[in-house]
């Protein structure tokens, strides 16, 4: 009997949630599925629908809500609550289905990968035929290896020279072999084997992109990748993540290296102050190293701004701390105006004037797929500003700090109307940059990852001097949260479900749960 896979999204994981699935599209038989180059590129679809979900919605917000710079308002119903108050369980549904969603994705990729091999050594094959695959196959890795380093990023603990050898990484899946034997699952890797993995991967990717780049005739759709807004992964995407997986991993020197790779390319530059805003209106800017489409017709996205402000004007669900609002950002900061707005907002039948609310997010209108705005925006995993941001820090790592100064004025003066061209150095200068980066990412899925890094810890602050009456609706809970540094809570659990049926699992729940 044919096994029948139910799109491009494939169960690897154990569990799996609907509410957050990566990206389903249609169905097809293992046994005809990757029979021409034509098969290959309708299945590769499949990885940018993926791509495209893994950076809108509850992939990106979950962590932010779950950190310092947000507070929930008593109009949310308690949505998102539990994360927000600092419960985070085992058998929390929604990192379960993240945990499912990240994994089935990664079982798409294993499926495709022999499998289009198989095609590409298959006599012959046209070479146009041959150079297409072989690009879809980088396409393939780099997707594989997008889904891995989002694991990575939020169930593994830092990395250092004390735990890179204990069993702290991910349960490593290469093969689409699914099976009830139990014996069969995997356990969890190193953290030293799964950097190793994601590296792997990196490389291949990105190796197998350049040569399509350096050697296609086909000068038009190597343009679609190197470019802003581009649709398609190019290997500069594979560098970018470079970048950001050494930064995590603490190795500085390849950190910088691959972030000055991106920034030294030309193909994208920072946004311009008069333009920031069309970047999160319209989705359109020339710093966006990869923006994967969407359309009213087929968004395939989730609403992440939908977290903070409701379609209703006089609704929202998690409100900027005011500390953010008032105290993040100095004057003729452009992500001030661009980031925050203020609602009227009608709370158990009173209003409450000038509440302050997160717009980033604030809807793109041409994905409307009706007359209201449905608060739907592209998505944007890699953006020049961050490569900018990881060239500073490590620049300052590696006790660089000409270079580390650079990279931050070249931002800021991007961004903040009359910025100064400063020396800073030693802590000031960390701080700084650190700073920058929570004024440059907020609210983009970063600052679990960040705080963790740094070791830091903190405690949110639910008061409003400025508008006193908002602290009368803002969730108590909320506003005693603490994390302590190296807080175990920086680390998600690996789901219950998971461990309950995995025996080799057996004792390698992250601490603390």
């Amino acid at each position: 009997m044919k096994k029948i896979l139910l799109s491009l999204f494939l169960f690897g994981s154990l569990l799996t949630s609907c509410d957050m699935d990566l990206a389903p599209v249609g169905s097809i038989s293992d046994e005809d599925a990757l029979e021409s180059a034509e098969d290959c590129r309708r299945y590769r679809n499949g990885f940018y629908n993926n791509m495209r979900a893994l950076a809108t919605g509850p992939y990106i917000y979950y962590t932010d809500l779950q950190m310092d710079q947000f507070l929930g308002c008593v109009q949310n119903g308690n949505r998102n609550g539990a994360i927000s108050n600092g419960i985070i369980l085992s058998g929390d549904s929604d990192i379960e289905s993240i945990w499912g969603g990240c994994y089935g994705a990664i079982q798409s990729v294993n499926f495709f990968l022999p499998r289009a091999q198989e095609l590409l050594e298959r006599e012959g094959l046209l070479a146009e035929d041959r150079e297409a695959i072989s690009r879809y196959i980088g396409e393939a890795h780099l997707a594989r290896a997008t889904y891995y380093y989002y694991l990575l990023d939020h169930f593994c603990p830092v990395y250092n020279a004390s735990n890179k050898d204990q069993k702290l990484g991910l349960c490593l899946v290469t093969e689409y072999a699914p099976t009830a034997e139990k014996t069969n699952y995997p356990d969890r890797s190193t953290l030293e084997e799964t950097y190793k993995f994601i590296e792997e991967d990196l490389t291949i990717a990105y190796t197998l992109l350049k040569d399509y780049e350096d050697n296609t005739e086909d000068e038009d759709e190597v343009a679609k990748m190197k470019t802003y807004n581009a649709p398609y992964m190019s290997s500069y995407v594979a560098i970018a993540l470079q970048a950001r997986l050494a930064l995590i991993k603490g190795d500085y020197a390849t950190a910088k290296a691959k972030a000055e790779e991106v920034i030294n390319a030309k193909f994208w530059t920072l946004q311009n102050r008069l333009q920031y805003a069309n970047m999160w209106q319209n989705d359109n800017s020339s710093e966006l190293i990869f923006r994967p489409i969407s359309s009213s017709s087929e968004l395939g996205i989730s609403s992440t701004g939908g977290a903070y402000i409701s379609t209703d004007p006089y609704y929202a669900d998690y409100l900027p701390t005011s500390a953010v609002v008032n105290e993040l950002y100095p004057a003729n900061d452009k992500r001030q105006e661009v980031f925050f707005g203020t609602r009227d907002l009608l709370v158990e039948g009173a209003f409450y004037s000038n509440v302050p609310v997160f717009t980033k997010y604030p809807g793109n209108p041409s994905l409307k797929v009706g007359t209201s705005d449905n608060l739907m925006n592209m998505a944007k995993p890699y953006r020049l500003s961050e490569m900018y941001l990881i060239a500073a820090e490590a620049s300052y790592e590696l006790g660089q700090e000409t270079d580390a100064n650079s990279y931050l004025y070249d931002l800021r003066r991007n961004r903040i109307t009359g910025a100064k061209n400063e020396a800073f150095s030693g802590t000031e200068l960390r701080d700084q940059i650190r700073t920058e980066r929570a004024r440059e990412l907020l609210g983009e899925g970063f600052r679990m990852s960040d705080l963790r890094r740094w070791g830091l810890g903190f405690a949110r602050s639910g008061e409003y001097p400025t508008n006193p009456s908002v602290n009368d609706i803002i969730v108590k809970a909320g506003t005693n949260v603490q994390y302590q540094p190296n807080d175990y809570r920086y680390v998600w659990p690996i789901p219950a479900a998971e461990i309950q049926v995995n025996p080799h699992l057996a004792g390698q729940q992250n601490p603390g749960y």
